[in-house]
């Protein structure tokens, strides 16, 4: 069970990953010993996945984002996924209700990126319809949980 401490820490280290335990124990008031046992059972229960650095993909060059929903044919949704899944450029994928079964959102370098994963798209087999939506603007983009 997750209790108010727990859902500190978690909160702290969704602001700055890289905390010594001191530190995070400080701003909570309980000993390092202790926040360190918590963020290790945080672990052990997987609700507390990994740490990461934010990039800013724009000024990596990543300057276009487009939300791609895609449409399966039978039972190769998961075939679908699991391809999409491994592309460096899909940084989010989910399964969605209405029309399309997938949505994918990717980072580019530009259109011609794009177009060249339109294309690699448009020959992966039991796709059967696709609908791209670029991106004008940026207005929010943040993972962070509030808790």
């Amino acid at each position: 069970e997750i209790d108010k401490v727990d859902l500190q820490i978690l909160n702290i280290l969704q602001e700055d990953c890289h905390l010594s335990f001191r530190k995070l124990a400080d701003k909570i008031g309980i000993s390092a010993v202790i926040a360190a046992s918590r963020i290790k059972n945080l672990e052990d229960k997987g609700i507390l996945k990994g740490y990461t650095v934010i990039l800013d993909p724009v000024k990596l060059g990543f300057d276009l984002t487009a939300v791609i929903f895609m449409q399966t044919e039978g039972d190769y949704l998961k075939d679908l996924e699991n391809e999409l899944s491994q592309m460096s450029n899909v940084i989010a994928l989910y399964e969605i209700t209405g029309d399309f079964d997938v949505v994918a959102v990717v980072k580019l370098k530009d259109r011609d990126g794009l177009n060249s994963l339109l294309k690699n798209l448009l020959v992966t087999p039991h796709i059967k319809k696709t609908m791209t939506n670029v991106t004008l603007t940026v207005v929010k983009e943040d993972f962070k949980i509030k808790l």
